[in-house]
């Protein structure tokens, strides 16, 4: 059995393995096991899912269809996000997409465009 971290967010030691995240059941809080586009350091650096630095200001691409919690909308791949601003914490993006509303979105599901 091997032994996997607790959840970052409430220490949690009852995380487990889904698909290639880590998932908390006490507080339902996802990571990736190994993120290598994500440091969690203050001040870090925030980075798409193919490496590209991401700032405030950027437009993005959805490069995988993401369903929209709460609704049955759907942010379909290739839709362009404009004007991002990066915020702390596991959804690392906040925006607004248009027919959808303000929302935010992981890092690992955006292109820089």
């Amino acid at each position: 059995m091997s032994h996997l971290p607790p959840c970052p967010e409430c220490d949690s030691q009852y995380t487990y393995e889904e698909g290639v995240l880590l998932v908390c059941p006490e507080c339902a809080h996802e990571w990736a096991i190994d993120d290598p586009l994500r440091d969690d350091t203050p001040g870090s650096v925030i980075k798409d899912s193919v490496g590209n630095v991401l700032q405030d200001g950027d437009t993005v691409t959805v490069i995988k269809d993401l369903k929209v919690k709460g609704s049955s909308a759907v942010v379909k791949v290739g839709t362009k996000v404009k004007n991002i601003r990066l915020v702390e914490g596991d959804h690392d993006i906040d925006c607004k997409i248009d027919g959808i509303g303000a929302m935010k979105l992981k890092s690992q599901f955006v292109k820089k465009s």
